[in-house]
């Protein structure tokens, strides 16, 4: 409940002090008293707003310790101070040192009274004006700064593109937006349970922190499950006295829980903020399962392509899978960021589209090359650069530079371009390790696969020549996972 407002008598004349608390000892407002504070002096009463910035009134003598003393002071306040909220009434025993007219033109000032005109029912009206409109200031500032956070916070929202970061951005900004004293949680419902509806939680905060993967009808007590489970039901957001449940529903009709509480005291203003964001954040929940849902598309499409180009020369599709998992593997054992490495997943597959344009007759001839078949085969690096260059979209413009670039040798050797050491694409280097190492295990028209020990000793023997030493240990250093992901992805 709020305390009462302040207000802040500024005179030099005591009697004015004892008045104005006699005449307005029980005067309220919106349910809400007054507290008085008292200043002798401009400079006390300089001291008690720079302590007091909630001061909603301030009934002000012109003439202090100067003539001037309290229209320094109204310039203080609204300049030095920047307080635009305070209700400035002016209040004067001589109105020629302060005519109206023009105080109140210079001034930032909300009022002017003579000192003798104001009577205790004046005062009264003065003061319901004045805390009127401070009110109604707060509030408006209230909301915008309400607006700039929820604004704020479903950016952060919308910018997730992993349902585990959402579930916990959403605590974290609900905590920024109007704080939390226990916690809370976010739960996912388990469509599999056959009996009473089952969430799973997914994120949590706070007290609940230790809850983390577990099932919420088990793991809390009975009032909180009971509000889940009605939120679930009626497929609609719950405000309770003391705590909230939040449903939303995505485009899969995927459904999900956030419960805040419990001792949660949510004021009118915190109740539209919370509504607000909840739109927001279902917004976001269904945009982030159609940004999936898409993406799922998109690497379909990847796969199906690059199947094709490899099914075409004879090789099996699973090959494709098994690169961009290895060149996945590799890239985070060496320590490249997490969106590089999930995006050579999707982009390694593609190495070989160049593929589709070489003659059926070179590329599954059983035997060795000729010069100028060879020189033919090795045309499919820039053919498949120039395919996928085409596009605009990040993950085929990697799987273009992958194409041009994961036939070249670390000692220069390699081809379209003879590119050396660092020259050549980081990306371009973990695939050629990858792809090597997968098509020397698995059987080809060329060749029956080899042994696990003489992949090893290729490897070594080729390290600093054909493939990139530090990619090469990697490899070593996660060689069972390697040979494991053959076993996971069989030809």
């Amino acid at each position: 409940m709020p305390g009462p407002w302040k207000v802040l008598i500024a005179d030099d004349e005591p009697e004015v002090h004892e008045v104005t608390r006699l005449v307005l000892g029980n005067f309220r407002f919106a349910e809400r008293g007054l507290e008085f504070l008292s200043a002798y002096s401009a400079a006390e009463a300089r001291n008690l707003l720079q302590q007091h910035p909630d001061v909603a009134v301030l009934l002000l003598d012109v003439v202090m310790e100067s003539e001037q003393a309290g229209l320094a002071l109204v310039r203080h306040v609204r300049e030095q101070l920047a307080n635009a909220f305070v209700r400035i009434v002016l209040r004067t025993g001589q109105a020629g040192q302060a005519p109206e007219q023009e105080v109140i033109a210079t001034y930032d000032i909300n009022d002017y009274k003579e000192k003798t005109e104001l009577t205790a029912p004046r005062l009264a009206t003065t003061m319901f004006a004045a805390l009127r409109a401070y009110r109604d200031m707060r509030a408006i500032e209230a909301h915008r700064i309400g607006l700039e956070n929820v604004i704020r916070s479903s950016a952060r929202i919308f910018a997730q593109r992993d349902t585990r970061e959402f579930a916990n951005a959403v605590l974290e900004q609900l905590t920024a937006l109007v704080g939390l004293e226990r916690g809370a949680l976010y739960c996912m419902v388990d469509r599999s349970a056959t009996e009473q509806e089952k969430f799973r939680i997914a994120a949590t905060s706070g007290d609940y922190r230790s809850l983390q993967d577990d099932d919420a009808t088990s793991a809390l007590p009975a009032p909180i499950v009971e509000a889940m489970r009605g939120a679930y039901r009626n497929k609609s957001h719950r405000f309770d006295r003391n705590h909230y449940v939040l449903h939303f529903t995505d485009s899969h009709q995927t459904e999900s829980l956030l419960f805040v509480g419990e001792a949660w005291n949510l004021s009118p203003l915190d109740f539209q903020l919370i509504e607000l964001f909840c739109t927001n954040v279902s917004i976001a929940f269904d945009n982030l399962h159609l940004n999936d849902e898409l993406l799922s598309s998109q690497l379909e499409m990847v796969y199906l392509l690059a199947g094709a180009a490899e099914t075409r020369s004879q090789e099996t599709a699973r090959h494709v899978h098994r690169v961009g998992r290895l060149a996945e593997m590799l890239g985070r054992a060496l320590g490249l960021p997490d969106k590089t490495c999930a995006d050579l997943r999707y982009a390694a597959p593609l190495h070989d589209i160049g593929k589709i344009g070489i003659p059926d007759t070179i590329l599954n001839k059983r035997g060795p090359h000729t010069e100028d078949e060879a020189a033919t085969m090795r045309t499919h690096a820039a053919l498949g650069a120039q395919l996928l260059g085409q596009s605009r979209q990040p993950i085929l413009q990697l799987a273009a530079e992958i194409a041009a670039s994961h036939h070249e040798d670390w000692d220069g050797g390699g081809y379209p371009k003879g590119l050396a050491g660092e020259a050549i694409p980081i990306s371009g280097r973990i695939t050629m390790v990858a792809d090597v190492f997968d098509a020397l295990g698995n059987k080809r028209c060329y060749k029956e696969p080899w042994p696990a020990e003489r992949i090893r000793a290729f490897m070594l023997e080729q390290r600093g020549r054909k493939f990139a030493p530090a990619v090469v240990d990697c490899l070593l250093e996660h060689w069972d996972q390697a040979l494991a992901l053959r076993l996971e992805l069989p030809d």
